[in-house]
């Protein structure tokens, strides 16, 4: 055993998406940080689909920009292809999506990584989790390097015991071409973490000198690309299309008459997999009504002959998959360069850690991403970002950074993980946010800009930058409630004018130009909150109403053998441990009646302290 000489505050296990962000949170946060990986050449690897963003998964890439993180950043520097999605639809659901270079992805996120001030960069599996007292105090590697730390944060991705399985084959591995990670469940389990099982999948890869590209239809970007970062100016880089084509029936007889051969339905995998991101044997059999499935070329990068065919995430045999693609129109001759595959791993229930993602069990140890069940790597970083910015925190004896479910996506998502737990890999829907219309894309930085300052983590330009746009918005709605405008020879405010459906912000402002011009993202910012007026104020009064429940703090260690409650609802409350009444009403099985006597009980205690 060898104790290393410098004693960090906080050590990251894992530098994927999670890893990267918290510890650069972290490290920004002052801290003395480690992160330390398996490889030093896979640090922010993108191990399945080359693109980040999407709907949902866009809303809180935006966020994690306005708190200072820095997926969005390193997406502007990297992407080949940058989309707007439902532009025809309201403003709650509009989502930005970009493709990846992924090597340069990769490699731009660890020139930043290596050149953070307060951050070593070491490679080295953990294989050993270390606490004394209820406390973590650090990590053991497989060379048996001891890594003191005041506070641990696990992000370990598909690690943690993974299992390839391609047809009949299967092998040990985190993702293709990696070892697993060996030990550290054994670890986890040693201090009375329950584990879980979960699986996930992905796509072969065909050559681009093998696909008929004149035989599909492209999908190009827009243009202008819009940028992920509120401090990115424009995109500069060279834009690539995707295409799209279908599977047919040809492909769908194949697959069936090849699943006895398949790992899914053989029964060979035990893990759970994604019930929003089926594999294309899933899909056939599940919607075996649907003639066709939509397949998405998208290239790997500029320097690459590689396309990640999304959309036929598979694990049958090798055979089976070159077969499969040829049926596939454009893809007749097709090559494929790497066979998808499907993975088993470890992960620990969501339901072992507090809001902050702070475990229960072990004080100052920290879960993000995959160990938590989720699947994607924006809800990694999301996860990520607030694991490094409370494992500072808690380092510093300060209360943590919780973001309600009104603030952010990525509060909605840590409050149903802790809350509701998982039973299939995690994903981020709009759907899920009951605020959907708050926590639009666009309003990221108003939102959370300012929390991201006082942390420490948004630089004095960037804030600079939001502090203008923010004047902007205020000043031209005040302007827009106090200057007329003339229809039909009536005078009616601009206000009202912007609010009906046929008139345009830009046209209005030909006509009623302000004496400062409004910049685009405060352009932006106006219309919605001019157009959408009525349902925001409908939305934030739900919030306010509902708030006085999240107030209600419910003290930890709180006693649920209360009249009136069942035992299941006890057994539930107890596993949870509701941080709020709030909280407690939204864990499943959990009645708004059972919520009312946990209120009256906390009411009760309170009168009687005083």
């Amino acid at each position: 055993m060898y104790l290393y000489s410098k004693k960090y505050d906080v050590v990251v296990v894992g530098a994927g998406h999670a890893g990267c962000e918290a510890a650069l949170a972290s490290a920004r946060m002052g801290m003395s940080t480690l992160l330390l990986t398996m490889n030093l050449d896979s640090v922010a690897r993108m191990s399945c689909n080359p693109a980040i963003g999407g709907l949902a998964k866009g809303h809180i890439v935006r966020e994690i920009d306005a708190l200072g993180g820095e997926m969005a950043r390193n997406i502007d520097k990297t992407g080949i292809q940058f989309r707007r999605l439902n532009m025809s639809k309201g403003p709650a659901v509009r989502a930005t999506r970009a493709q990846a270079d992924k090597a340069w992805y990769r490699r731009a996120m660890k020139e930043t990584v290596e050149g953070q001030e307060n951050l070593d960069l070491k490679q080295g599996m953990a294989v050993r989790l270390l606490a004394e007292s209820g406390r973590v105090s650090g990590i053991i590697d497989q060379l048996g390097t001891e890594y003191r730390a005041q506070a641990v944060v696990l992000t370990t991705g598909t690690f943690l015991n993974g299992l390839i399985h391609i047809g009949e084959s299967r092998f040990p591995a985190g993702r293709a071409g990696e070892f697993p990670a060996r030990g550290l469940s054994e670890s986890l389990s040693e201090y009375g973490f329950p584990l879980g099982r979960l699986k996930t999948g992905t796509p072969p890869r065909i050559d681009a000198k093998s696909i008929d590209f004149g035989r599909l239809k492209p999908q190009p970007g827009d243009s202008p690309p819009p940028p992920f970062s509120f401090s990115t100016e424009r995109i500069t880089n060279r834009q690539l299309p995707c295409y799209i084509t279908y599977t047919n029936e040809k492909t769908h007889e194949l697959i069936l008459g090849n699943l006895d051969r398949s790992p899914l339905y053989s029964g060979t995998i035990k893990g759970i997999g994604p019930r929003y991101c089926p594999s294309i044997e899933d899909k056939v059999v599940r919607f075996a009504d649907k003639e066709r499935h939509q397949v998405f070329l998208e290239p790997e990068g500029y320097d690459t002959a590689e396309y990640y065919a999304n959309g036929i995430s598979t694990s049958l045999p090798a055979d089976v998959q070159t077969a499969l693609v040829r049926t596939i129109n454009g893809l007749e001759n097709a090559e494929l360069m790497r066979p998808g595959y499907a993975i088993e791993y470890d992960y620990v229930p969501p339901t072992e850690l507090m809001p902050s993602l702070m475990t229960k069990r072990i004080s100052g140890l920290f879960h993000a991403g995959q160990i938590n069940g989720t699947s994607g790597y924006e809800e990694a970083a999301g996860q990520g970002i607030i694991a490094g910015i409370n494992a500072a925190k808690f380092v510093r004896g300060e209360e943590p950074l919780v973001l309600g479910r009104d603030e952010a996506y990525i509060g909605v998502m840590i409050d149903d993980l802790v809350t509701k737990g998982v039973d299939e890999p995690f994903r981020m829907f709009t759907s899920r946010a009951e605020y959907r219309l708050l926590l639009r894309e666009d309003n990221a930085d108003i939102r959370l800009m300012e929390k991201g300052f006082t942390l420490g983590l948004v630089s004095d330009e960037v804030y600079r930058k939001f502090l203008k746009k923010r004047e902007q918005i205020e000043r031209e709605l005040a302007r827009l409630e106090r200057a007329y405008g003339e229809i039909d020879g009536a005078k009616i405010p601009l206000k009202e004018m912007l609010k009906r459906p046929e008139t345009a912000y830009a046209r209005l402002l030909e006509t009623y130009p302000p004496e400062t011009p409004v910049d685009q993202p405060a352009a932006e910012q106006v219309e919605i909150l001019v157009k959408y007026e009525g349902y925001i104020k409908r939305q934030a009064g739900e919030v306010e109403r509902l708030k006085r429940y999240d107030e209600k703090l419910i003290p930890r260690g709180f006693d649920y053998s209360l009249p009136g409650l069942s035992r299941e609802a006890r057994e539930k409350l107890a596993k949870v441990g509701p941080r709020s009444v709030g909280q407690a009403g939204r864990i499943p099985g959990i009645t708004p009646a059972a919520a009312a006597i946990i209120l009256v009980a906390l009411e009760k205690d309170r009168r009687s302290e005083n």
